[in-house]
């Protein structure tokens, strides 16, 4: 079935309609889950609430990245101008990493994907993996030993301007969380950002391109894949809809909050009927990047 024959053109108008309304519930609903995870550990703090609001922080942290990458893209709002203040002074603000050069980077990304070219090939060349080698990867994630290399690569290439939005957006995060009189619970993002961030990271890179069939094809069924998530998944690994990916890397121009819709519809005609491209769930996703010693990538 050709691609065209699953979504008609009028179809994708619509769904690539950007709404100002949709983005700014998106950038709420995070903030407003982010506020929440540090409000349970203010005001009933127990290991488990505070476990707990790690867990919900790490997510909503990956969450920000995913807002940053469509403020990239320029598909969260209407308005060129509020994609590109709310991505740098939010999520780049949050997360520090440097819209513009993150755009750049990504753009390449789309461009070459299905072929060696692809800057992102150097994180999905190991998978699947012997079990020895992902317990070792998310060791190393777990452990914080991936932060520490993130964090010094961000410093070796620091600058006042990709910078000072990361000053701004964490001095108003702490302000606020002292004003509230939980200042204590600012801990719990950079706990969040070095100890889990990287495994969340790492499993929503696996269900993107990791477990794809073959990621130097270039039709993205064989080279993307879509993970459908339980609603757990979607506080952790998978927020703001970024695991249909293999939607968004056939049709770039629709917003996340769009690609649910655009899921079901190429499901429901069959276009990818006999393709190893969409698993329901991560555990499904995780089992499929393990092998056996003998036959898995090291």
């Amino acid at each position: 079935m050709k691609l065209s024959e699953a979504v008609t053109r009028n179809e994708l108008r619509d769904l690539s309609q950007s709404s100002n309304l949709k983005g700014a519930a998106l950038v709420a609903g995070n903030l407003a889950l982010l506020g929440g995870a540090f409000a349970m550990a203010a005001l009933f703090p127990n290991p488990l609430t505070i476990a707990l609001a790690i867990v919900l922080i790490a997510g909503r942290q990956l969450g920000l990245s995913i807002i940053l990458h469509e403020t990239a893209h320029g598909t969260l709002f209407e308005v060129k101008r509020i994609n590109q203040l709310v991505g740098k002074w939010v999520a780049q603000g949050l997360i520090d990493v440097p819209l513009d050069g993150y755009r750049d980077y990504h753009l390449k990304h789309h461009q070459n994907a299905g072929t060696p070219d692809d800057p992102d090939i150097p994180l999905v060349k190991g998978y699947p993996a012997a079990p020895a080698s992902m317990r070792r990867k998310l060791t190393r994630d777990l452990t914080g030993q991936t932060a520490m290399k993130e964090f010094a690569f961000s410093l070796k290439n620091a600058t006042w301007a990709t910078k000072t939005p990361v000053l701004v957006a964490h001095g108003v995060l702490f302000a606020t969380l002292a004003l509230a009189g939980a200042a204590w619970t600012y801990a719990l993002w950079w706990v969040a950002r070095i100890f889990l961030l990287p495994a969340f990271m790492r499993i929503r890179i696996i269900g993107e391109h990791g477990v794809a069939t073959n990621v130097l094809s270039p039709d993205p069924r064989d080279n993307t894949h879509t993970t459908v998530p339980r609603w757990w998944e979607r506080l952790t690994v998978a927020p703001n809809n970024v695991s249909y990916h293999l939607e968004h890397h056939m049709f770039a121009a629709v917003p996340s909050y769009n690609l649910p819709k655009l899921h079901r519809l190429l499901s429901e005609r069959g276009y990818y009927a006999g393709r190893n491209c969409v698993t329901v769930g991560y555990p499904k996703v995780m089992k499929a990047a393990i092998r056996a010693p003998e036959t898995a990538a090291a």
